[in-house]
């Protein structure tokens, strides 16, 4: 059976270290489930393609088809690899759009792999007081090697060593007999919670025009 590993990649650009350390962990995990005698899927979600959409969502409530299908992929997922740039010492802001618009179970109890990268070391703190406390909110198993790089890093076996045991772990979980990750350990797959890949359609948005109309504000 092959599982299916979805990379979020929020680098801004197709060359960005953002997808570089993205890339690389998804090699390990690839590695460490072929190691175990299993196979795996690696699918990638490049959010900076979708900002104008995911603006739209957030602001308007309204999914583009794009947006769905990667809500979808999400939802589908056996594990997630999430990968952000550092902007003003925290994660980007196409990637906190592309949690915004996620159902609010669709992470509930999945394998995730944190990764962020920046021109400094200085930044190294970003994936415990930032990007691991979001994913808990939305109830993930979020691993306990986080792994970032600053650009001096890249090429380093203190890197590469990060990225293995990374990669080790998310397949740990990927493989487990006869489970599902999440925080309760091993349970039936019968048993499993079941998650949404988009938020709940309510059907047509009126925009604030419209509801405003003649209010005069007082």
């Amino acid at each position: 059976m092959s599982r299916r590993v979805v990379v979020v990649n929020a680098g801004v650009s197709a060359a960005s270290s953002t997808r570089l350390l993205a890339e690389q962990l998804a090699g390990a995990v690839t590695a460490a489930v072929s190691a175990r005698g299993e196979s795996v899927d690696i699918e990638y979600i490049d959010v900076a393609s979708l900002a104008g959409d995911l603006a739209t969502a957030v602001t308007s409530g309204v999914m583009s088809p794009k947006v769905r299908s990667a809500q979808d992929l999400i939802a589908e997922a056996d594990g997630l690899i999430v990968a952000t740039p550092v902007f003003a010492a925290s994660y980007s802001g196409i990637f906190k759009m592309f949690f915004d618009v996620l159902d609010p179970d669709a992470l509930t109890g999945v394998p995730v792999l944190a990764a962020a990268t920046a021109g400094t070391a200085r930044h190294s703190l970003v994936i415990d007081h930032a990007i691991r406390p979001l994913l808990a909110y939305l109830r993930a198993d979020v691993l306990p090697t986080g792994t970032f790089a600053a650009t001096e890093d890249f090429g380093s076996p203190e890197l590469s060593g990060r990225i293995s045991r990374a990669g080790a772990e998310l397949a740990a979980r990927l493989v487990a007999s006869g489970s599902v990750a999440g925080f309760g350990g091993p349970t039936d797959v019968g048993a499993a919670p079941r998650r949404s890949g988009s938020t709940t359609d309510l059907g047509p948005v009126t925009d604030f025009a419209t509801l405003l109309q003649g209010h005069t504000g007082d």
